[in-house]
């Protein structure tokens, strides 16, 4: 069960969806209001370019929700398990996914297409990582199925079910981050524009870090 998790799911929770928050407000703001941390849009949007004609721009669409989907593919390769386990190679992903990121903001400055696919990638990398706590599907780069999941809870608790108040709190602490990693986002976008990228760069990779420390101290 959820609430046999340890503390820490949450405070890795709360970072991730900052991520991608951020990186998706960057998104909103630099590559033509398409969004990369979710496929929903993109994927109305390829179906409205193709009912126009405009193959070029659904071509790039495509791309997008490819590179997505590659992202997922290398965190398969990398963890093996979508179920959250201490010990399983979290940490590569997570330097894979600041490594995107940060090639990401070196190509949008040279005007390349690339730093689009590679910011998709790394969402993608990023919401295959953390898809299943202990059987609550739980995802970090979008927030459509958390608020799913509390209105459907608030509705048993209408019916006189019990509420699972550690699901609850995790999805508060996910969309929280989520939304705060968008308004960040967009600030630095504001100031530093593709440059802002660094910032879920980096903290991806302070993850990454954190993480390897807190399980070889684990191990002894």
């Amino acid at each position: 069960m959820i609430n046999q998790l340890p503390r820490w799911v949450e405070i890795g929770g709360f970072c991730l969806a900052l991520i991608a928050g951020s990186v998706n407000a960057i998104a909103l703001l630099g590559f033509n209001h398409q969004g990369v941390s979710h496929l929903s849009g993109s994927s109305s949007l390829l179906g409205v370019e193709l009912a126009q004609g405009e193959l070029t721009s659904a071509l790039h669409l495509l791309l997008i929700l490819l590179s997505f989907v590659l992202g997922a593919a290398i965190s398969g390769c990398v963890i093996g398990n979508q179920s959250l386990k201490l010990g399983r190679r979290y940490s590569v992903a997570l330097l894979a996914e600041s490594l995107a990121l940060l090639l990401a903001m070196l190509m949008l400055e040279r005007g390349s297409d690339v730093g689009h696919y590679l910011a998709s990638a790394a969402c993608g990398l990023q919401n295959a990582m953390t898809s299943t706590y202990s059987g609550a599907v739980v995802r970090t780069t979008h927030v459509t199925g958390l608020f799913t999941d509390l209105g459907i809870m608030l509705g048993l608790k209408l019916r006189g079910q019990p509420a699972d108040r550690r699901r609850i709190l995790l999805y508060l602490i996910l969309i929280a981050g989520f939304i705060g990693g968008g308004l960040l986002g967009a600030q630095g976008y504001l100031e530093w524009r593709y440059r802002s990228l660094l910032g879920p760069s980096a903290l991806a990779a302070l993850l990454a870090l954190t993480y390897l420390a807190y399980w070889r101290r684990q191990q002894r």
